[in-house]
């Protein structure tokens, strides 16, 4: 599964989107627009990326170039699920998702991206799997003495209608 090096003279696009790691030894760009984007709810991608869901950007990696760092680049093979997932060696930063069912394409977390990739997540994958703490769009409202900070109001409990029948004198 490891990916061949594009040719130097390959076709690119006339718009490139570039992203990079957290600490910015690891440089890379894609051919926009990006081939698809979505919201990845499962469980596994949310221990890799420590969040509630996963966004990703899948490109063709023909139209995916390395930039910068590729020697800072580490990966960890998953023999089982036919899976490589990258990270930045020094920053930890996880970087390239690539299945061995899709062998041409590479997926990157859209969060690396500054500017626009040329799709909007639009898909959701894995719903069901989905955590029972995700933030669903409840109202926030700002809390006191702290600026910048929402909070959800907790739930009103709705009384409970007592019925006099139910109670022996």
């Amino acid at each position: 599964m490891r990916r061949p090096a594009p040719a130097p003279d390959a076709k690119r696009s006339a718009v490139q989107a570039q992203g990079r790691c957290a600490c910015g030894a690891v440089r890379f760009e894609i051919d926009v627009p990006a081939v698809w984007a979505w919201h990845d709810h499962s469980a596994a991608s949310r221990r890799v990326m420590g969040g509630a869901y996963a966004t990703w950007v899948g490109s063709w990696k023909s139209r995916f170039r390395m930039l910068e760092g590729e020697d800072s680049v580490s990966r960890f093979e998953d023999a089982e699920a036919n899976t490589i997932r990258s990270f930045c060696a020094r920053c930890g930063a996880p970087l390239f998702y690539e299945r061995g069912r899709s062998p041409k394409m590479i997926n990157i977390p859209r969060a690396l991206f500054a500017t626009r990739t040329g799709r909007e997540p639009r898909y959701h994958l894995y719903l069901k799997e989905q955590a029972d703490w995700i933030w669903l769009g409840e109202p926030l409202v700002p809390l006191k003495g702290y600026p910048g900070v929402m909070y959800e109001r907790p739930r009103k409990k709705k009384a409970r209608a007592i019925v006099d029948d139910q109670f022996e004198p």
